[in-house]
C-alpha cells in the first residue's frame, strides 16, 4: 500500500519591523484624517480589529513617505526574499533536512511581481540543487496558504518519498496607500501584516499529520468581494462587498459539500483551522460552523499577534495548533479572490 502523504514539519517568519497598533492608528490619523470626511468613523476599526501588533517589511515611516510601484516592487522582492529564507530555513532544520533535499518548490505570493520567481532568487542562499522544480503560484490571495498546502500535497503524492517545500509569503503592508482615500484601504491599513509560513510534506511514514482530502468551492458571481486593483503607485486593496455576512450565509454549505466529496460531514471534523482575516470574519465563522463563542482561539491569538498576512496566516495557525496538540481530525480552511473557499483534512499521526 502506498505510503500517504504527511506534514513533516511546518516553520514560520515575520519581519523585524513591529507595528504597534496604536501608533499605526496614530499614523493613519495623520496621513487621512484632513483630507477624508469619513475617517474618524472609519478609524474605530483599529480598535475593533482584534488586533495588537503586526509585522512590516518596512519602518512605519516609510509607508508614509513612498509612493510609486517600482519601489514598493522592491519592497516586496527584498522582504519576501528574507521572509523565504526564514521559514523555509526552519522548516527544514525542524524536518532535519537540508535545502539540498529538496525535490519540488511551491511558492505562494499575491502581493508583489518577481520574475523569476522568489525561489529562483533566493536558490542559491538557500542551497537548493540545480534541478529542483520550480512551482510558483499566483494570486490565490488570503486562500493561498490552504490552496498551496493542497497542491504541494498532491505533488508529493505523485512522487513518493520526494521532498516538497511549501512556502507561503506576503508583504501586505505593501499595499498601504495615503493616496487612495477609501474605506477599503483604511480597512487595509488597520488589518494587514507582513509574514511567511514554510511546510515540509513528503510520502512516508514519518510526519506530524496525514493529509486526508482536500477541495475548492468558488461562488459564481463573486469577482468584486476580493483582489487587487493595480496603478502607477501600487496595488490597492479591494473589498467590494461585506466579508463576514458572505460568509455567515455561505460557508457552511461549501464546506458540507467540500467534505461530502470523500464521505465526511462537519461532524467529523474535530476542530477548524480558519484562515482570521479579521475579528468579525471569526466571529462569523464561528456562527456559520456552529462553533461555541470562543472556539477559534488560536485563531484570535494569531490575528491579535500579527494581523492578516494573508496567505501565511491559517499556517500560523496551524502552527499554533500544532504545538498544542492536534485533535484527531482539523480541517484548515480559508477564504480568497475569486470568491473562493479552500479546505484541507488532516488527520493527526497515531
Amino acid at each position: 500500500m502506498p505510503e500517504s502523504v504527511k506534514l513533516v514539519s511546518i516553520g514560520t517568519a515575520v519581519p523585524p519591523h513591529a507595528i504597534d497598533q496604536r501608533e499605526a492608528a496614530l499614523a493613519s490619523h495623520q496621513a487621512f484624517s484632513s483630507r477624508y470626511s469619513d475617517f474618524e468613523r472609519l478609524a474605530k476599526v483599529f480598535e475593533s480589529s482584534g488586533i495588537r501588533r503586526r509585522y512590516g517589511v518596512r519602518p512605519l515611516e516609510w509607508y508614509v513617505q513612498t509612493s510609486g510601484w517600482p519601489h514598493r516592487n522592491d519592497a516586496f522582492i527584498e522582504g519576501a526574499g528574507a521572509l523565504f529564507v526564514s521559514a523555509a530555513n526552519k522548516a527544514l532544520q525542524s524536518a532535519g533536512l537540508s535545502a539540498g533535499d529538496v525535490d519540488t518548490i511551491v511558492t505562494v505570493t499575491s502581493t508583489g511581481i518577481a520574475t523569476p520567481s522568489l525561489e529562483a532568487r533566493v536558490s542559491t542562499q538557500m542551497g537548493f540543487r540545480a534541478d529542483v522544480e520550480r512551482v510558483p503560484v499566483f494570486g490565490l490571495g488570503c486562500a493561498g496558504g490552504v490552496s498551496g498546502f493542497s497542491i504541494a500535497s498532491r505533488l508529493a503524492a505523485s512522487r513518493p518519498g520526494s521532498v516538497v517545500l511549501l512556502v507561503a509569503v506576503e508583504t501586505c503592508t505593501l499595499a498601504f496607500r495615503i493616496d487612495k482615500l477609501t474605506k477599503a484601504n483604511i480597512v487595509a491599513t488597520a488589518l494587514f501584516g507582513d509574514g511567511a509560513a514554510a511546510c515540509v510534506l513528503q510520502a512516508s511514514d514519518e510526519g506530524i499529520a496525514e493529509v486526508e482530502m482536500s477541495g475548492q468551492h468558488t461562488w459564481p458571481d463573486t469577482l468584486d468581494i476580493m483582489g487587487w486593483s493595480v496603478d502607477p503607485e501600487g496595488l490597492g486593496v479591494i473589498f467590494d462587498r461585506a466579508i463576514p455576512p458572505f460568509a455567515t450565509a455561505n460557508i457552511q454549505p461549501a464546506v458540507t459539500s467540500i467534505l461530502g466529496r470523500s464521505n465526511l460531514t462537519v461532524n467529523d471534523i474535530d476542530r477548524f483551522a480558519c484562515h482570521p482575516g479579521g475579528a468579525k470574519v471569526i466571529d462569523a465563522l464561528e456562527t456559520a460552523l456552529s462553533l461555541g463563542q470562543g472556539s477559534l482561539n488560536h485563531e484570535r491569538d494569531v490575528l491579535s499577534d500579527y494581523g492578516n498576512m494573508s496567505s501565511p496566516t491559517a499556517l500560523f495557525v496551524l502552527d499554533r495548533l500544532i504545538t498544542a496538540g492536534l485533535p484527531r481530525r482539523t480541517l484548515l480552511t480559508a477564504m480568497g479572490p475569486g470568491f473562493t473557499l479552500s479546505c484541507v483534512s488532516l488527520k493527526a499521526a497515531a
